[in-house]
């Protein structure tokens, strides 16, 4: 079975982004790869993780973790075979939660595909092209097409704290089932270069008991 992560991106009091990650969740409860047993599809939300600023003495390619926290992020990245990123777009890039995130692990995204679903103004578009170039320097492969979701007319809001409700159009939905076919076809095509696990640096040594 191929597991895709859709990860909220935002860790705003306030956030948009978790009534989007959950459009799209349901939205791929109804694709046919779901609905078969070929996918799963989960949300990961990364407000959860309570991940500090980068805080690991080690480069993450080595893959040895030191913090509770970043153990349990990886165990929960790793498990996964690719992702849906859900994120708005702030001051022209992606968030810095979303950065510090991916910041944290190496091994755990590599040989993986993702989408990518904006929101934002302007759909989000230019976190978008940024989160393209973060996600190809840890070897994930991001699919083509994309979803931009418009403030102006696929969350309809009341005014600025209101969470709003999502409600894209029909073009919208079209555009993610295309993305949600090429995520799991590139997840399954890569899958080769995953198994058997073992990178130079091994992903991270899990069973290795975490200093206090």
């Amino acid at each position: 079975m191929i597991r895709i992560a859709v990860v909220v991106g935002s860790t705003r009091p306030g956030r948009r982004g978790a009534g989007v990650a959950r459009w799209v969740e349901e939205a791929a409860g109804r694709h046919a790869a779901v609905a078969s047993g070929e996918a799963a599809v989960e949300v990961v939300d990364i407000a959860e993780y309570g991940l500090p600023l980068l805080d690991e003495p080690f480069p993450a390619k080595f893959g040895d973790y030191r913090h509770p926290h970043t153990v349990r992020w990886a165990e929960t990245i790793r498990s996964f075979d690719g992702f849906v990123f859900v994120v708005p777009e702030y001051n022209h890039s992606v968030p810095a939660a979303l950065k510090n995130a991916i910041d944290y692990l190496y091994a755990e995204w590599c040989d993986k595909a993702a989408g990518i679903v904006g929101y934002g103004v302007d759909g989000g578009i230019r976190a978008a092209e940024h989160l393209r170039l973060i996600l190809a320097e840890t070897k994930v492969a991001v699919v083509r097409t994309q979803v931009a979701l418009s403030m102006f007319t696929d969350i309809v809001v009341t005014d600025p704290t209101d969470l709003g409700v999502v409600s894209p159009g029909e073009h919208r939905q079209m555009a993610l089932t295309t993305m949600l076919d090429e995520v799991v076809e590139w997840s399954r095509a890569l899958r080769p270069l995953r198994e058997p696990a073992g990178t130079p640096y091994g992903g991270g040594d899990l069973t290795r008991p975490v200093p206090a």
